[in-house]
C-alpha cells in the first residue's frame, strides 16, 4: 500500500512532498559520489567505506555548522540554489584547516512547509559545495515544522566527517616567529555577520534594498550578499603537500580577532598589514553605510580573507604557487612574531 497520511497532511505535514523531494534531489545526490560511497540516499544511514591505505594512524574530523541568517536574502530573493554551497563550506573549510580531507556530508532542511521543488535547489547547492570540496552526500532529512515555522521559511546545516594521518595533523604545535601569514581571498561576506548586514540595510523593512545597485559592487546589493562561500579545501591540501604549512585558520564568524588566535600557541603574535589585505567594495559600502568602526569590521566580517595561513618563511613561495596554481587568489599578509597580544593589525 502506498505510504501517505490525510490526517498528517491536516495537521500541515504532507509526507508525500518529502518522497517527491527526494526523488527531485537524487540526481544532485550523484553528482558527488566518490569512491567510499556504499548506499545510496533512503537508507536509515548513510554507508561510507574510506581508504585509509598508506596512513599510520588515521584520525577521524568531524565539523557542523549553518548558514545562519543570510537564509533571510535566499528566501526574500526566492534564490535557493547556492545556500547550499555555504553550508558545505562553513563546514568542510573548517575540518581541512587540521589537514583533513573531507570523506562525506549530511544535510539537515527543516521548514515551515515542504515545496520539493525548493527542496530540490537547496540540495543542488549542497550538492554543487560536495563537488567542490570532494566529498560525498551520502545521506540527510528534512523536517516539516508546522506552527512553529512560517510556510516559505527554512534552515539549513550540515555535518562533515574527514580523515587526516595523525603525523600530518596540522596544529600549530611547529609555529615560530619569523613564519609568513599567507591570507587566501574570500568571495565576499561569506556566511557571517548577516544579522548586521541585514540591520545596516534594512533588508526587511526594504526587500527593494537588494535589487539596488551600489557603486563598484558591479551587481545587486542581493546578488553580491549570496556569493557563495569559497570551498578552500582542494587549494589547501595543495598547498600543505607543497609547502611547509604550520597552522591555519578559517576566518568566519568573529572576524580576525576571535579566529586567528585559535592558530597560535602561546608567546606568538599574528601581525598583519592591513594594506596587504585585498579592497573588496562589499566591506567599504558595509563600514560607511552602517558607520561600523574599524575594529567591529575586522571582529565580525573576513574583510577579504577566508583562510590564513601560517607557513615557513623558505617555503611561503611554494604555498602561494599552489593555491594560486589551484585557482585562488592569495598574498603574503603578515608575519608570525613573539607577543600574547594575538593579533596586531598595522
Amino acid at each position: 500500500m502506498k505510504s501517505y497520511s490525510d490526517s498528517y497532511k491536516a495537521a500541515g505535514v504532507d509526507v508525500t512532498a518529502g518522497y517527491e523531494s527526494v526523488e527531485r534531489m537524487k540526481k544532485h545526490v550523484a553528482r558527488t559520489v566518490i569512491p567510499g560511497v556504499v548506499s545510496g540516499i533512503g537508507g536509515f544511514g548513510g554507508l561510507f567505506a574510506p581508504d585509509l591505505s598508506g596512513m599510520a594512524e588515521p584520525i577521524l574530523v568531524s565539523g557542523t555548522d549553518g548558514v545562519g541568517t543570510k537564509l533571510k536574502v535566499a528566501m526574500l530573493l526566492d534564490k535557493h540554489d547556492t545556500i547550499g554551497v555555504d553550508a558545505v563550506a562553513m563546514c568542510v573549510n573548517d575540518v581541512v584547516c587540521c589537514g583533513a580531507r573531507p570523506l562525506f556530508f549530511l544535510d539537515y532542511i527543516a521548514c515551515g512547509k515542504n515545496y520539493p521543488e525548493k527542496t530540490a535547489q537547496i540540495v543542488a547547492g549542497v550538492a554543487e559545495g560536495c563537488v567542490q570540496a570532494g566529498c560525498a552526500l551520502i545521506g540527510g532529512e528534512t523536517a516539516e515544522h508546522p506552527g512553529m515555522m512560517e510556510p516559505q521559511d527554512y534552515d539549513l546545516a550540515g555535518f562533515t566527517v574527514g580523515v587526516v594521518d595523525k603525523p600530518k595533523v596540522i596544529d600549530g604545535s611547529g609555529l615560530q616567529a619569523g613564519d609568513a601569514l599567507i591570507g587566501v581571498h574570500s568571495s565576499g561576506v561569506h556566511s557571517n555577520g548577516f544579522s548586521l548586514i541585514r540591520k545596516v540595510f534594512g533588508i526587511e523593512e526594504d526587500r527593494a534594498v537588494l535589487d539596488k545597485r551600489y557603486d563598484g559592487l558591479g551587481c545587486t546589493l542581493g546578488e553580491a550578499l549570496l556569493t557563495p562561500t569559497r570551498i578552500y579545501v582542494k587549494p589547501l591540501l595543495a598547498a600543505i603537500g607543497a609547502a611547509q604549512v604550520k597552522a591555519v585558520s578559517h576566518i568566519t564568524g568573529g572576524g580576525f580577532y576571535e579566529n586567528i588566535p585559535r592558530m597560535l600557541k602561546p608567546g606568538l603574535t599574528a601581525k598583519v598589514e592591513k594594506a596587504a589585505l585585498p579592497s573588496m567594495p562589499i566591506f567599504d559600502l558595509l563600514q560607511k553605510a552602517g558607520d561600523i568602526p574599524e575594529h567591529d569590521m575586522y571582529n565580525t566580517f573576513n574583510m577579504g580573507v577566508g583562510l590564513c595561513l601560517a607557513v615557513s618563511e623558505g617555503t611561503a613561495q611554494k604555498a602561494l604557487d599552489a593555491l594560486r596554481a589551484a585557482g585562488e587568489r592569495a598574498d603574503v599578509i603578515g608575519q608570525v612574531t613573539a607577543g600574547e597580544e594575538g593579533v596586531i593589525l598595522c
